[in-house]
């Protein structure tokens, strides 16, 4: 999908959902990271992240669109257009929009933790770093820790 067409379909959306036309810029802006778009208040330009398409889909991408037109919309109306808002929060709900953009990033790697052992109380104790047996000891009963090995675990 390119500007032009982008440019299009947040124009139908907004007189499909909202009764009311789209009349600024709607663009993709590769340097959002975090979010899937924004509202400018004094420009009333939208933003879109090109990931939310990309990776979740149109689908995904019309919900972030319904829910940046219902900042513009109440904010040109005079209304709260903030997410802590009851009008923008109704809104969102009466046109569909999502509120939260599901994680870009994907599954979390797993990650390797080493173990130890408690030679006294039997404790066992994971850390991702590696540390000197002889030089902690157990802050339940004061013995010694012996390393046990590694372990894969999803964080």
């Amino acid at each position: 999908m390119n500007q032009g067409e982008l440019q299009q379909l947040v124009e139908e959306i907004s007189r499909h959902f909202f009764n009311r036309p789209f009349k600024h810029q709607a663009t993709f802006n590769s340097r959002l990271r975090t979010t899937g778009g924004r509202y400018h208040l004094r420009s009333h330009d939208l933003d879109f992240n090109p990931q939310v398409l990309e990776k979740l889909g149109k689908d995904v991408l019309i919900g972030v669109i319904k829910h940046e037109l219902c900042h513009y919309h109440l904010h040109l109306q005079g209304k709260g257009h903030q997410h802590k808002d009851k009008d923008f929060k109704d809104l969102l709900k009466e046109v569909g929009g999502i509120r939260y953009v599901p994680s870009l990033r994907g599954q979390k790697e797993k990650v390797m933790f080493w173990q130890y052992k408690c030679t006294g109380c039997g404790l066992t104790a994971k850390r991702q770093r590696r540390f000197n047996t002889q030089k902690f000891i157990c802050s339940k009963c004061k013995s010694s820790f012996v390393l046990v090995g590694r372990e894969k675990v999803t964080s």
